[in-house]
C-alpha cells in the first residue's frame, strides 16, 4: 500500500487506475461503498485501485478556527484503505494553490495528467474546484470529453438517514459509542504517541498511557471502556479517562487509558485506543481515596462491558 503526493506524477505502474475520489475522513459505511466500487471496478478491469483524500480537510483550510473535528489520521486512513484492497493512497495537500485550481484543471491536469486516471468513483454530492465550481454533472461532462469514466455511488442509509461524518461526530459528542461504531463499522479510535505525565495514576496503582487528543473530534468527556492496539500487534483491554481530569490541577486535556493486567514501558510508542463504551461523565472527587474507589468500580464495569 503506497502513499503518494496527489500533486506529483504517479509512478508508471499505478497509472491507468480507477480512483476513489473524496475526503474519506472516518472511512464510514458511505465511504466504504465508494471505495469498494472503485476497487471492484479496478479488479474487474485489471487496473490499479487508488484512493484519493485531502489533507488538511478543506473545511479546516477555509475555517482554521473551527474546533477539532478529525475522525482519522492519514496513517489510520492508509491502513483502512489498504485493508479494503486499494493499491495506493493519493494525498492532495489542500492549500491556497489547490483551492485556486479550477474544476476543469483539476480534472485535466491533476486526475488525467498527473495521476493518469482511467476512471473515478465518487459520491453523488461530491464538489470540487475553485469555489466549488465542479459537481458530478461537470465531472461527467469533462470525463466524456477527455476519456475519463465517471461512476457515482448513492448515499448509504442507516435508519432512513444518510450515513455521514457529521452523524458520527454528533454521536461521539453525546458519548454514543454504539452508534459511532455502527456507522464506522468499527470503534472510533484515537492514535497517538504515549507521553510522560505527572505519574499521579501510577502513584495510586493505575498507571496510564497519556495521549494528546491533537486534532481529533472531542468525544464526550468521561470514562470509557477501551481496547488498545500496541505497535507489536497486541491488543489490551482497559478503562480510560478522556477529558480534563477535574480532580487535578491544572486541567489538562488528555486520553488516559489504563490497561488491565499489563506492565511495561509504552513511553514514546504510538498506540491506538478504541472507544468501546461510555461508562460515565467526568467528575471531581474529594481526595484520592474517593477517586480510587470510583476507579475500581469503573474498571470492573469496563471489564464487564468488554467481556
Amino acid at each position: 500500500m503506497e502513499r503518494l503526493d496527489g500533486g506529483s506524477a504517479v509512478p508508471a505502474h499505478l497509472r491507468g487506475g480507477i480512483v476513489a475520489l473524496g475526503n474519506f475522513d472516518g472511512f464510514h459505511l458511505g465511504h466504504q461503498a465508494v471505495v469498494g466500487r472503485a476497487i471492484a471496478r479496478a479488479k474487474a478491469e485489471g487496473r490499479p485501485a487508488l484512493v484519493a483524500t485531502f489533507d488538511p480537510h478543506p473545511v479546516r483550510f477555509f475555517k482554521p478556527d473551527l474546533p477539532p473535528f478529525r475522525l482519522t489520521t492519514l496513517d489510520q486512513r492508509q491502513r483502512l484503505f489498504g485493508a479494503a484492497g486499494a493499491d495506493a493512497m493519493l494525498v492532495f495537500h489542500f492549500d491556497a494553490e489547490l483551492a485556486a485550481v479550477t474544476a476543469e484543471d483539476f480534472v485535466i491536469d491533476r486526475l488525467i495528467g498527473r495521476i493518469g486516471a482511467a476512471g473515478v468513483v465518487t459520491g453523488e454530492d461530491f464538489t470540487f474546484g475553485n469555489r466549488r465550481g465542479g459537481n458530478i454533472a461537470v465531472l461527467r461532462q469533462l470525463g466524456a470529453e477527455h476519456g475519463l469514466s465517471v461512476d457515482t455511488v448513492a448515499p448509504v442509509l442507516d435508519g432512513g438517514e444518510p450515513v455521514s461524518s457529521s452523524r458520527i461526530r454528533e454521536a461521539l459528542e453525546a458519548g454514543d459509542c454504539e452508534t459511532a461504531t455502527r456507522l464506522l463499522t468499527r470503534p472510533f479510535a484515537i492514535e497517538g504517541v504515549v507521553e510522560h505525565g505527572d505519574k499521579r495514576g501510577r502513584a495510586i496503582g493505575y498507571p496510564t498511557a497519556n495521549i494528546n487528543l491533537a486534532n481529533y473530534q472531542r468525544p464526550h468527556y468521561g470514562i470509557y471502556a477501551v481496547r488498545g492496539r500496541l505497535p507489536d500487534g497486541r491488543t489490551l483491554d482497559g478503562a480510560a479517562n478522556l477529558g480534563i481530569r477535574p480532580s487535578f490541577h491544572p486541567p489538562k486535556e488528555l486520553l488516559e487509558p489504563y490497561f488491565f493486567d499489563f506492565s511495561g514501558d509504552l513511553y514514546g510508542q504510538t498506540i491506538e485506543v478504541q472507544l468501546i463504551s461510555f461508562i460515565r461523565p467526568e467528575a471531581k472527587f474529594d481526595g484520592l481515596d474517593a477517586l480510587t474507589r470510583q476507579m475500581e468500580q469503573d474498571c470492573a464495569e469496563a471489564r464487564r462491558r468488554l467481556a
